[in-house]
């Protein structure tokens, strides 16, 4: 069984925007956490791809890699994932194929078939394109070929990315890429940190359906987990308020901006809608260093995965950055 020290620790940021900031201190924060992620000795980075949502500020995904990349210098970072369905195969290979060129050994891609946003707003991205989920395997593979040397009959040639090698992950869920991540030898990262049902099923699915390939001999499994750690339990608590009320709007279409945490949750949710925020967060770990500690040592015991990759959403910029240091000494004590 692995061990806690022994397991990467990695950081999926969705550069939140606090009700009282502008986007541009988010997308500085973002840097700024990038940065303490460099410090303190995290596996990678990565960006979300959402669209039309006030209180995430990743939606140009690749822009604010290369921004991060620019302004790191060992760090791996990536996509928690580039929407696929959303864009052309060969922009996205352009795009990280470019990166890659500029920043070699340091860009990974990582891939999801869903939209990350709402169907109007998927129709304004798409502007007509046909393109659906169905097609996502074919769109992969498009992708990883465009990564390679070209081939002699190859007429599409992604210039920046070819002879890039960019690692491709795909990302999550449900079953679906699970199977198809199997197929492909790819390395799979599952969103357990806001769809934690299906996740026991999806690795099953992956790990008995694995092929080895060029890319991976075994399978390589990562796991979202969100996190708040801080001095003690209770005030692990009072700022896990702020998550609380995030998913709260985003169960009733509200704003998505982080609001500053409350001393009770009472009142501001019915029993129906705690129970979903619950659910939601079925995989979060709050509490102090020694409380998170023991948590994610269940997870790794119950789960068996190679990686944890964490999300957190603490309203106060230097208690988020704390988070992820305490993270860190749980790892290392």
């Amino acid at each position: 069984m692995r061990l806690l020290k022994d397991t990467p620790f990695s950081i999926l940021e969705l550069a939140p925007v606090r009700d009282d900031k502008s986007i541009q201190f988010s997308l500085h924060h973002a840097l700024d956490v990038a940065k303490k992620a460099e410090q303190l000795g995290y596996k990678r980075l990565w960006l979300a791809e959402h669209h039309n949502m006030d209180g995430i500020a990743s939606s140009a995904t690749a822009v604010l890699l290369g921004y991060i990349l620019a302004n790191t210098e060992s760090l791996k970072v990536g996509s928690g994932g580039i929407m696929l369905p959303n864009h052309a195969p060969l922009v996205v290979a352009e795009q990280f194929g470019t990166l890659a060129t500029l920043y070699p050994d340091r860009v990974e891609l990582g891939l999801g078939r869903a939209p990350g946003t709402d169907q109007i707003t998927m129709r304004a991205l798409r502007r007509g394109r046909q393109e659906t989920e169905d097609q996502f395997p074919q769109d992969v593979q498009e992708i990883l070929q465009y990564f390679k040397a070209p081939t002699a009959q190859q007429r599409i040639v992604a210039t920046p990315g070819q002879n890039t090698h960019v690692p491709v992950w795909l990302l999550g869920s449900s079953l679906f890429s699970a199977h198809l991540a199997a197929k492909l030898g790819l390395p799979y990262s599952f969103a357990s940190h806001f769809a934690p049902r299906m996740l026991q099923q999806a690795i099953q699915v992956y790990k008995e359906n694995f092929q080895p390939s060029e890319y991976l001999d075994q399978p390589y499994i990562s796991m979202g987990v969100p996190v708040v750690v801080a001095k003690t339990d209770e005030e692990a608590q009072y700022l896990a308020t702020s998550a609380y009320q995030r998913v709260l709007g985003l169960m009733r279409g509200q704003s998505l901006k982080l609001k500053a945490p409350v001393e009770s949750m009472q009142g501001l949710w019915s029993p129906a809608e705690k129970m979903s925020v619950d659910n939601f967060y079925a995989m979060a770990q709050i509490g102090s260093e020694q409380t998170v500690k023991a948590g994610l040592q269940q997870l790794l015991e119950q789960y068996d995965v190679d990686e944890f990759i964490f999300t957190c959403d603490i309203y106060d910029t230097d208690k988020r950055l704390e988070n992820f240091e305490r993270l860190m000494n749980i790892k290392t004590a």
